[in-house]
């Protein structure tokens, strides 16, 4: 599974445009805060609408402006985890995790073996106001493995946690990449997590 990225769009007043290839592993989309690595994002998960520029991932395109390519998101099969999370706050962990496999129909991940790579066995009754941010943002990401997706897309994915924290978020990235055949696009502006996570960096520049 790879990515073919090239994609430009005006926002803010200003353009955005990012083109890159990569193949299976941690793609990070590394540079400062307001260079538009959100929006790069969103492009890709076909939240936002490039100008022009094609996205292809897997050999499947799914964007193509001179061909007037541009499935919709639901039929892209990105599995988007949010900055903030955004749990189900009347389900507990567990219904959380059941919103992601039933969005997969039968061809889901297993379900055991997501809440174990995640170390999410402790918190299934837990309500999402009772988790810590580490925590919290491992059901989101167990939440979109579980939607059976083609690729992950991790938009700051260890943004406004403190240290134990962060590297809770970064051991269970590590796991996904070494053990997944599955390709993660990963947005950052901090340079060590790049280092660490990144089996490819693109450099994004405001």
């Amino acid at each position: 599974m790879s990515f073919d990225v090239d994609i430009a769009a005006p926002v803010g007043g200003r353009e955005i445009a990012c083109a890159f290839t990569a193949g299976p592993g941690c793609t990070i989309l590394f540079g400062p805060s307001g260079a538009g690595k959100t929006s790069i994002l969103n492009m890709i998960a076909g939240l936002r609408r490039p100008a022009r520029g094609h996205v292809i991932v897997g050999g499947e395109v799914l964007f193509d402006a001179a061909r007037g390519i541009d499935l919709p998101a639901e039929q892209r099969g990105a599995g988007y985890v949010f900055q903030d999370d955004r749990l189900f706050p009347h389900r507990r962990v567990a219904a959380n995790l059941d919103y992601g496999a039933g969005r997969a129909g039968s061809g889901g991940m297993d379900r055991a073996a997501v809440i174990d790579l995640l170390g999410l066995g402790g918190l299934l009754d837990r309500w999402p106001r009772a988790l810590s941010g580490g925590e919290a943002r491992r059901v989101a990401i167990g939440r979109a493995l579980l939607s059976n997706p083609r690729f992950l897309l991790l938009d700051e994915p260890l943004a406004f946690l403190d240290r134990a924290r962060r590297d809770e978020i970064i051991a269970a990235i590590e796991r996904l990449r070494d053990s997944l055949a599955l390709p993660i696009l990963m947005v950052t502006h901090d340079a060590d997590e790049a280092a660490r996570l990144g089996t490819q960096v693109v450099r994004v520049a405001r």
